[in-house]
């Protein structure tokens, strides 16, 4: 039996920043060894769909479902089983089933050995649907990643989760407020073992809390391993974590500060944030520790207008940025934003994602703030400005405690120039291939139905984090 991992990309097109897809690793790990696996990811290589195979797993966000569904017609048109998993298809199982042999909805480790056990015996469930109670023994194998050409990153998790509930954010539903960690043994084990490369942490929000967070930097110490990870702004506060960061080798940390406006935080969620000079104090804390800020922004909230948009960039301008994703606001199935503005009627073009005239770079809801022209426009002007040359030599030159290690010159200057080329290349790309832009096949879809549920032991269950770009 052959199983073929697919990794769909947002256009069907090859991406600059590629990184490896850590869930194929896992689930690469849980698959028999007699089993043969191969992983095609189209965000660095093309699928080849005439290739035979006995079954394809597809994995899907939103902003990739269009394109996830487009290959799951391709290769159930050869005769090849399909089965859909990932944050999307949680989310929206029935409409996932529309182009699918079976859909996974959750967590996948518990349900991998007996979805492939039905696949051999030709008796796939429609369904699978387990949730993961622990971490413990998590399993990865790098080895499905060979001859890719992704960028020098070694990707590691150490926990699922995270400790708030952002209106926009789908983690809290997607795990029902669970919050896991590996032991923190395992993942030092794991950090050990890796090759050249700098190493990512991929948990949502790695500060986890005082304890936890502490054993795991202070088990980093000895490894003299170069990292990045997400944390939460709050992680900053801390005087003492933040010197315990840098003694365990991290030099990057992508934070959401999401908005200048404090009655936008407010209506986010984000309480505990107390607006830019708390950021900006924060920020030049990391700075003095030599660890680079990568900010993450979201606009179109009520109370968002072009000059808010403006005074944003003001902010990440001044504060000297390493990075910043400029977003609009994209409600995703499963969040409290979606239902809010689907029960307002302001969403355009519902499933967005699936309409072929929606774009990357355009609006899929009506503002109030501003004309919908006007937002995608003043969002696309900031997005320009930030990674103009000009402004990437300021932000490298304002910051020499930093750009002078030849390190983190080097990175500042590399991933904002793949950065600035993303910008060009996702101005209104579409959502999936653009040579295949017909409209799917979703008559008899109750999208009404879809979503995560609250029994664990319900097969319609889950959760979604998004992948955004700048």
């Amino acid at each position: 039996m052959k199983v073929t991992f697919i990794n769909p990309s947002l256009t069907g097109r090859r991406s600059r920043g590629a990184m490896e897809p850590l869930t194929f690793a896992s689930l690469a790990a849980l698959t028999p060894p007699d089993i043969e696996r191969v992983l095609y990811d189209e965000c660095v290589e093309p699928i080849p769909f005439d290739e035979p195979t006995d079954l394809a797993a597809i994995s899907a966000t939103t902003f990739t479902a269009r394109r996830a569904y487009q290959i799951a017609l391709a290769f159930r048109r050869r005769g090849v089983p399909v089965v859909l998993g990932g944050y999307h298809p949680s989310f929206r199982p029935d409409e996932a089933a529309r182009f699918a042999d079976a859909v996974v909805v959750g967590e996948a480790e518990n349900v991998w050995a007996g979805l492939l056990r039905d696949a051999r015996a030709g008796t796939l469930a429609k369904r699978y649907a387990s949730p993961c109670e622990s971490l413990a023994g998590l399993r990865f194998d790098r080895s499905i990643f060979a001859g890719k050409r992704y960028q020098p990153v070694r990707l590691v998790q150490f926990g699922r989760g995270c400790r708030f509930s952002c209106d926009f954010c789908s983690i809290p539903r997607f795990f029902h407020d669970r919050r896991m960690q590996r032991p923190v043994r395992e993942v030092a084990a794991e950090v050990e073992t890796l090759g050249p490369g700098h190493v990512f942490f991929v948990d949502d929000n790695l500060y986890v809390g005082d304890t936890a967070t502490r054993e795991l930097l202070d088990a980093l110490v000895p490894l003299r391993r170069n990292w990045m990870c997400q944390a939460s702004i709050d992680l900053a506060e801390d005087l003492d974590l933040v010197r315990r960061l840098k003694r365990a080798g991290c030099f990057a940390v992508l934070m959401g500060f999401e908005s200048v406006k404090p009655a936008t935080l407010a209506r986010m969620g984000k309480t505990w944030h107390r607006g830019t000079e708390q950021y900006a104090a924060l920020v030049r804390r990391l700075h003095d520790h030599g660890i680079l800020v990568y900010g993450t922004f979201v606009f179109g909230y009520d109370e968002d207008t072009p000059q808010v948009i403006e005074a944003t960039l003001e902010f990440a301008e001044r504060s000297k940025l390493f990075l910043a994703a400029f977003n609009l606001l994209t409600p995703i199935p499963g969040t409290a934003t979606y239902d809010r503005l689907a029960a307002e009627g302001r969403l355009i073009g519902d499933p967005w994602y699936l309409d072929p005239r929606s774009r990357f770079t355009r609006a899929v809801l009506e503002p109030k703030g501003m004309s919908r022209e006007a937002f995608e426009r003043s969002v696309h002007a900031i997005r320009m400005r930030f990674y103009s040359l000009p402004s990437i030599v300021r932000r490298a030159v304002g910051t020499p405690r930093l750009v002078l290690h030849p390190m983190r010159l080097g990175l500042h200057l590399t991933a904002n120039a793949i950065y600035r080329s993303e910008v060009h290349r996702l101005v209104d790309a579409p959502f999936g291939d653009p040579d295949d832009l017909a409209p799917l096949p979703l008559d008899g879809v109750d999208r009404g139905r879809d979503g995560p549920c609250r029994d664990p032991g319900d097969v319609t269950e889950e959760t979604a984090a998004e992948a955004v770009g700048p």
